[in-house]
């Protein structure tokens, strides 16, 4: 199970990869033709492209490093690698956002802007085709190795494409004697870069704080009381490393019950949230419940 999991990682790589080469070549066409023709829009999602870049290779180190096997000083492994890279691209990310925000509304200033060139609209298009196409595998690759990181990554992906559209049409309607629309399109692209670096901080900030869903510990609390043997639930807690869900669990079971077959059910609850819910880690406690339901 555990060798899967690192293979998974590996696999996960090669998503990255493909969103790096693809967001490189986007942000250099994107910046220079942006310069070119003078489309504030165009150079802003270059520039969105390069925080993904950013963000793409701190998934990739992040992955890498959560292969590492667990040591005298991690002896849970190195999972949360990528958390944490993940956070240091969020503050990237943002820089870059309220760079874009600054250079947009200092142009609102600047006064006789005219309308960019409309090659400049044939590159968002073209853009976003490219974008959806790389998404559509990460999403697929994200299910395939049941990677939560690839497919925050894949939702990027979706999110770029949508940015790129959103340049595209504020270019097109700058050709109809509406050059400012261009200029507030970098803006809406500069909002969505600075949204995006908060999503990613709040979640990583979370995770790393061993915050957990509390719809996922209800799932289970409802599992673990239906399994044979198993009198009550006095607390349940998880946290997660990377990908990986980790369980500690009280159980309540008969106090008549000796220590052998205590430990059999404990075993039970391990076994089922380990195989049936893909659980990484499974910490149970017992307790006995005496005729009072104490």
């Amino acid at each position: 199970m555990e060798a899967e999991r690192y293979n998974n990682l590996k696999l996960g790589e090669r998503g990255a990869i493909i969103s790096i080469i693809a967001y490189i070549i986007l942000s250099i066409i994107k910046v220079g033709i942006g310069y070119l023709s003078g489309s504030e829009a165009l150079k802003a999602d270059g520039l969105n492209n390069t925080t993904d870049i950013i963000a793409s290779i701190a998934v990739l180190i992040g992955l890498k490093l959560s292969q590492k096997p667990a040591d005298h000083d991690h002896r849970y492994g190195h999972w949360k690698s990528e958390t944490i890279a993940s956070m240091v691209a969020s503050f990237i990310m943002m820089a870059v956002g309220i760079q874009v925000l600054v250079g947009g509304f200092s142009s609102i200033f600047q006064g006789g802007k005219e309308s960019p060139d409309m090659v400049a609209a044939y590159v968002g298009i073209g853009s976003a085709l490219v974008m959806y196409l790389v998404y559509r595998y990460n999403k697929q690759l994200a299910k395939k190795i049941n990677s939560k990181a690839v497919m925050a990554a894949a939702k990027d992906n979706l999110s770029d494409a949508w940015v790129s559209i959103g340049t595209a049409v504020g270019i097109l309607g700058s050709q109809l004697h509406m050059p400012w629309l261009d200029t507030g399109t970098a803006i809406v692209v500069g909002f969505i870069i600075c949204k995006t670096a908060w999503e990613i901080f709040k979640e990583a900030s979370h995770e790393l704080s061993d915050g957990f869903d509390e719809k996922i510990l209800q799932t289970y609390k409802e599992i673990i009381l239906k399994i044979d043997g198993v009198k009550g639930l006095k607390e349940i807690r998880g946290r997660n490393y990377g990908n990986n869900e980790v369980i500690d669990v009280v159980i309540l079971v008969d106090a008549k019950l000796d220590i052998t077959k205590a430990h059999d059910v404990a075993s039970v609850v391990e076994k089922n949230m380990v195989e049936e819910q893909g659980v990484y880690e499974v910490h149970v406690h017992v307790e006995p419940k005496d005729a009072k339901g104490i």
